[in-house]
C-alpha cells in the first residue's frame, strides 16, 4: 500500500474551524486527563454485553469499587471534609446560602442535592414532632437556602447548551444572578477539574473577598470549595485549572478514582463519587446543627443514628455496592428488555416520583453521550426521542413543580446578553453562547411536559410493544397496591395497551413483602422484568443511599443498553455528540486512537501494509468535515463512527473513499463489528 497523506487521499482541506481548534483551542484538548483514559476492567465490555449481559453489567459495576477504595482512604483523614461540614452548619446558623454549582453531570448533581435531598429532608422535618422545637432556631425558608445551580440553568437539565461550559463568564454571571454573596458557602463541582464555567463561578466567589490578605485567605478558604476528579499534576498544565489548584484561598477536595467504566463518561464514577461526598457533607452539617437542638431520641426520629460519624459514612459506600451486587441478574433482564424495545423501533417511558431527578438525569445524559435525540418538546408531532420521563401531575406546570420543588429557573436574556456581546472575544464562543442563551430562558419549561396526564397519555401514551419503567422508593411500593394511585394506573395503562413493564423497587422490604406486592399486579412473568432491592434506613437520614444506589444501577443499565445498540465500542463512547469544545477534543482523540490501534495490528499490516499513524491534526480535520456531513444528512449518525470508517477504508486501498460509502458501512455492518474484524484485541473470548 502507498503512503499517501490521508487528507489528500480523502480530498479534505482542513476547515477554518478545524485549524482554529487545533491551533487555538488547546485548553480544550483534554485527552491527557485520567478520566479520559480507558479502564482495563471494561476494555471490551461492548462485546461482552452482546454475549453475556449479566457479565457485562458486572464489569461496568466493578469500576465503582474504585470509589469505595477512594472513600476508605479519605476516611483516614477527614480534616478538609470536617471544615466543609462546619461551613454548612455555620451557614445554617448564620442564615447564609449554600451554593452548589456544576456543569453537565455535576450540574445535575447540584440540582439533585437541592430538589431530591435537601428540600425533601426539610419537608419531612417540618411535618415531624421535633419541628416545634427546631423552628425557633432554624430559618423558616431553610428549604430555599441551598441553591443547586448548573451551567445554563434549569433548561440545561434537559440537554446541553452549546458554548456555555467553555466560558468562565457564564459561571460568574450565574453566581451573581442567584444572589450569592461573600460569606455564603460555595461548592464548585467539576468532574475533570477543568470546566471553565465552574472555575468561573468559584473565582467570582473569591473575587468578592477583595484583595487577598492573610486574614481574607483564611476566611475565603473556609467558605469556598472546589471538588474534582483528576490528579493535580495532570490538570495543572491548563491555566484555568492552575488558577484554582494553586490558589491558597480555595479549599480543594480531590476525588481522583481513575478512568471511568466508559472512557470519558464522567457521569459515571466521577459524578457518583462527587454526589455521595456532597451528600454526606450536607448530612454531617445538618447533624452538627440538629444535635445541638434535639435530644438523642428526636435525632433518631428525624433519621440520624446514635453514633453518626463522618468517617463511618465515607466507609459505607462499599455497603451500597454490596447491596447492589446480587441484583445484577435481575438488572440484565431489564437491560435486555429495553434494548429489544429500541431494536423493534418502540419507545420507553420512565415514571418516578421521589426518584424522579435521578431517573430524569440518567435519561437526559444519554443524549450527548450516545448521540441520541434529546427529550421531545410538546411541539413534536411524533416521537423522536427513544424515551420520555413522566411524573405525577395533572399538567405541565404541576409536574415541573413536583420535579424541582420550586418554580422553573432559567437565564434572563436581558441580563446575560450584554455581557456576552461585550466580554466574549472569540467569535465561535460568542455565537454559540448567544444561540444557547435564546434557549435558556424562564419560559423553557413550557416546551416540555413531564406530567402523567390525560393530554400526555393521548399524545404520547404507550403503544403495543413499548416499555414502561416504574421506579419506586420505600413507601411508594405500597402505592402499587392502591388501584387509584399514579403508580398503579401507570402499570394498568401499559398492560392495557399490551406494552411491557419493568419495575425497579428499592426499600425496606423482605422477600415475602416484595412477593406480596408483585402478586397483586397484572404482570407478565415472561415479558416483564423486576428488580426488588432490599435496603435498610440506618445511617441514611437524607435518603442519600437510595439515590446513589439507583444512580449506579441506572448508569450501568443505560450504558449497557446503548452498548447493545452499537453505540459503544469496547469501552469507548464512539457515538459521543461533539457539541462543545471539550467533546470535540474527545471525539478527535477517539478517531485517532481507534484508527491507530487498527493500523498497528499485525493482521492489518500483513493484508494492507504499514501506514503512518494518524495525527491529531488529521483526525480533527476529518471530524469537522464529518460534523458538516452529519448535520446535513443524518443527525443521529456518529461523526466519530463515520470518520473512522472512512479513514480506514481509504487506507486499505490507498484511494478515495466517500462519506456516503462510510455511512453505508455504518448502517449495514456497524463500527463495532467492523473494528472487531480488524482489531483482534477487541474480541471477547468468553472462556478467557
Amino acid at each position: 500500500m502507498g503512503n499517501k497523506e490521508i487528507l489528500s487521499l480523502l480530498k479534505i482541506t482542513p476547515s477554518p474551524q478545524s485549524v482554529d481548534y487545533v491551533n487555538n483551542k488547546k485548553p480544550f484538548q483534554l485527552h491527557i486527563l485520567l478520566t479520559e483514559q480507558r479502564h482495563p476492567k471494561t476494555w471490551n465490555v461492548s462485546f461482552v454485553l452482546k454475549d453475556d449481559v449479566a457479565e457485562g453489567l458486572r464489569q461496568i459495576l466493578s469500576v465503582d469499587e474504585d470509589i469505595a477504595q477512594k472513600f476508605l482512604r479519605l476516611a483516614e483523614d477527614t480534616a478538609q471534609l470536617d471544615q466543609a461540614v462546619h461551613a454548612v452548619s455555620q451557614a445554617i446558623h448564620e442564615k447564609k446560602k449554600i451554593f452548589l454549582y456544576g456543569c453537565g453531570a455535576t450540574g445535575r448533581l447540584a440540582k439533585q442535592m437541592e430538589s431530591a435531598i435537601w428540600r425533601p429532608f426539610w419537608q419531612r422535618i417540618k411535618r415531624s414532632r421535633p419541628w416545634q422545637r427546631l423552628k425557633k432556631s432554624i430559618p423558616e425558608d431553610i428549604e430555599d437556602r441551598l441553591i443547586g445551580e448548573m451551567t445554563g440553568g434549569d433548561r440545561a437539565l434537559i440537554s446541553s447548551l452549546e458554548g456555555f461550559e467553555d466560558l468562565q463568564l457564564v459561571g460568574k454571571l450565574q453566581l451573581q444572578d442567584r444572589g450569592i454573596k461573600k460569606g455564603d458557602v460555595v461548592f464548585g463541582i467539576t468532574e475533570g477539574g477543568e470546566t471553565s464555567s465552574v472555575i468561573g463561578a468559584i473565582l467570582a466567589a473569591l473575587d468578592q473577598y477583595g484583595t487577598l490578605t492573610e486574614e481574607k485567605i483564611t476566611a475565603a478558604k473556609k467558605h469556598l470549595y472546589f471538588i474534582y476528579n483528576n490528579p493535580d499534576d495532570v490538570i495543572k498544565p491548563f491555566e484555568r485549572s492552575r488558577s484554582v489548584i494553586e490558589n491558597p484561598a480555595i479549599t480543594k477536595i480531590n476525588l481522583t478514582t481513575g478512568p471511568q467504566a466508559i472512557t470519558g463518561s464522567t457521569r459515571m464514577q466521577a459524578t457518583t463519587s462527587e454526589t455521595f461526598l456532597m451528600g454526606i457533607i450536607l448530612e454531617a452539617g445538618l447533624h452538627r446543627v440538629l444535635k445541638e437542638l434535639l435530644s438523642e431520641e428526636e435525632l433518631n426520629e428525624v433519621g440520624f443514628p446514635k453514633n453518626f460519624r463522618l468517617n463511618n459514612r465515607l466507609r459505607s459506600f462499599g455497603n451500597i455496592l454490596e447491596v447492589l451486587k446480587p441484583s445484577t441478574g435481575n438488572l440484565s433482564g431489564i437491560t435486555r428488555l429495553e434494548s429489544e424495545t429500541y431494536r423493534h423501533k418502540k419507545y420507553t417511558t420512565y415514571f418516578a416520583k421521589r426518584a424522579l431527578i435521578t431517573v430524569f438525569t440518567d435519561c437526559t445524559e444519554r443524549s450527548p453521550t450516545f448521540h441520541l435525540h434529546p427529550l421531545d418538546t410538546i411541539q413534536e408531532t411524533q416521537r423522536k426521542c427513544w424515551f420520555q420521563v413522566w411524573t405525577e401531575g395533572k399538567d405541565r406546570e404541576q409536574a415541573w413543580k413536583n420535579f424541582l420543588g420550586r418554580d422553573f429557573r432559567g437565564l434572563e436574556e436581558a441580563l446575560y446578553s450584554p455581557h456576552f456581546m461585550d466580554k466574549i472575544d472569540d467569535d465561535y464562543l460568542r455565537e454559540a453562547a448567544m444561540r444557547s442563551l435564546s434557549q435558556a430562558g424562564n419560559d423553557q419549561d413550557k416546551r416540555y411536559d413531564l406530567s402523567f396526564s390525560s393530554n400526555n397519555i393521548r399524545h404520547r401514551g404507550p403503544q403495543e410493544g413499548d416499555l414502561g419503567v416504574l421506579v419506586c422508593l420505600d413507601e411508594e411500593m405500597d402505592e402499587l397496591i392502591n388501584k387509584d394511585s399514579s403508580f398503579r394506573r401507570f402499570v394498568s395503562l401499559f398492560k392495557d395497551k399490551r406494552a411491557n413493564i419493568a419495575l425497579i423497587l428499592i426499600g425496606e422490604k423482605n422477600p415475602q413483602e416484595f412477593r406480596e406486592i408483585l402478586d397483586r399486579l397484572p404482570l407478565d412473568k415472561k415479558g416483564d422484568a423486576i428488580i426488588p432491592i432490599a435496603v435498610n434506613k440506618s445511617e441514611d437520614p437524607l435518603k442519600l443511599n437510595r439515590q446513589i444506589l439507583l444512580k449506579i444501577l441506572l448508569n450501568a443499565h443505560s450504558t449497557a443498553v446503548m452498548a447493545r445498540m452499537g453505540r459503544v465500542v469496547g469501552n469507548t463512547m464512539t457515538n459521543v455528540n461533539p457539541s462543545n469544545l471539550k467533546l470535540v477534543g474527545r471525539a478527535t482523540n477517539l478517531i485517532m486512537s481507534h484508527v491507530n490501534d487498527v493500523l498497528s495490528q499485525e493482521e492489518w499490516i500483513r493484508k494492507w501494509g504499514k501506514a503512518n499513524p494518524l495525527t491529531y491534526k488529521q483526525a480533527n480535520a476529518v471530524l469537522f468535515e464529518a460534523m458538516g456531513y452529519v448535520a446535513e444528512t443524518a443527525w443521529q449518525t456518529s461523526e466519530v463512527d463515520l470518520a473512522i470508517l472512512r479513514i480506514l477504508e481509504a487506507l486499505k486501498t490507498d484511494t478515495f473513499f466517500g462519506w456516503d460509502e462510510a455511512l453505508s458501512i455504518s448502517e449495514t455492518i456497524g463500527l463495532e463489528d467492523y473494528l472487531k474484524k480488524h482489531n483482534p484485541a477487541l474480541r471477547y473470548n468468553k472462556k478467557g
